[in-house]
């Protein structure tokens, strides 16, 4: 997962969306701890399941990691500060984006982690356009 991680850093972009689906411990924080350590991260990235929402500075652009999981709908996104994040240019890394409704951009990435055939393995399907079925 962190070899993908460091290999899509020079795809992304300030302002980009990255939106993150897959099942409960498909590895979607990994793949954000291991980004944030390769674009300059100097803390630990922890889960924002509680918090919902944590910033960290990265070498070119503000970092962001929401999950948006307990949400209700994009209101419940607006209340956590979506609108500053978009505005600075963050890249926003958001955990369940269906929460986000039309909130996230049509350019968003999309990236969806699944598990694979043993415990250990994943499967990573990375798109720009909207996955099928959202």
């Amino acid at each position: 997962m962190a070899d993908l991680a460091r290999s899509f850093l020079p795809r992304l972009s300030p302002g980009d969306v990255v939106c993150l689906e897959g099942d409960l411990g498909a590895g979607k924080t990994t793949f954000v701890q291991a980004l944030a350590a390769a674009a300059g991260v100097g803390r630990p990235v922890t889960s924002p399941t509680f918090c919902l929402v944590s910033e960290y500075a990265a070498r070119d652009w503000p970092l962001v990691h929401m999950d948006l999981y307990r949400l209700s709908g994009p209101d419940d996104v607006l209340d956590i500060g979506w609108e500053d994040f978009v505005s600075r240019n963050a890249v926003i890394f958001a955990e369940w984006p269906g929460c986000a409704g039309d909130l996230v951009p049509p350019d968003a990435w999309h990236i969806r982690i699944s598990h694979g055939a043993d415990p250990q393995s994943r499967t990573v399907e990375i798109s720009k356009a909207d996955p099928p079925g959202v």
